[in-house]
């Protein structure tokens, strides 16, 4: 991933952390770019999740990468969510903070990726939670709110 730009991440005092991500109209080739440099960025500082808001884009995408490759998700919607688990998160945008948050431990998920496909999936355990968590970076929430 050599010539991706490593993007300035927001700390939690930024404003546009709290502000509703607008819809994505279409991915176009600046949309790839920027999730291009989301995923370096995100490897970079050793997430698992980065949200667009995260790096100062008002925009409701996010990726998520827990090892296995990353996951792209454009204009995401929870339909519906099952279970319920507390367990500690971090976040980058707060550095050396974590809270306990419960979250659904299966949700599904409608969303569109990289290449304008469109999906509806289910996800569990682990990867529900982050989905969860970028979710609520699209919608002004942190996870402070949950303490």
């Amino acid at each position: 991933m050599e010539n991706y730009t490593l993007l300035k991440v927001r700390l939690y005092d930024d404003p546009c952390l709290r502000e509703e991500a607008k819809p994505v109209k279409d991915v176009g080739a600046s949309e790839r770019l920027l999730i291009q440099s989301m995923i370096y960025t995100m490897h970079q500082m050793q997430g698992i999740g980065l949200a667009a808001p995260q790096v100062g884009i008002s925009q409701r995408i996010f990726v998520i990468d827990l090892g296995h490759g990353p996951f792209v998700f454009v204009n995401p919607v929870i339909l519906k969510k099952e279970g319920g688990l507390a367990m500690d998160e971090g976040c980058l945008s707060m550095p050396n903070i974590n809270v306990n948050v419960v979250r659904a431990t299966k949700i599904l998920v409608k969303y569109t990726d990289e290449s304008n496909q469109k999906h509806e999936r289910t996800f569990e355990n682990l990867m529900a939670r982050v989905i969860q968590h970028e979710n609520d970076h699209l919608n002004g929430r942190l996870i402070i709110d949950y303490a």
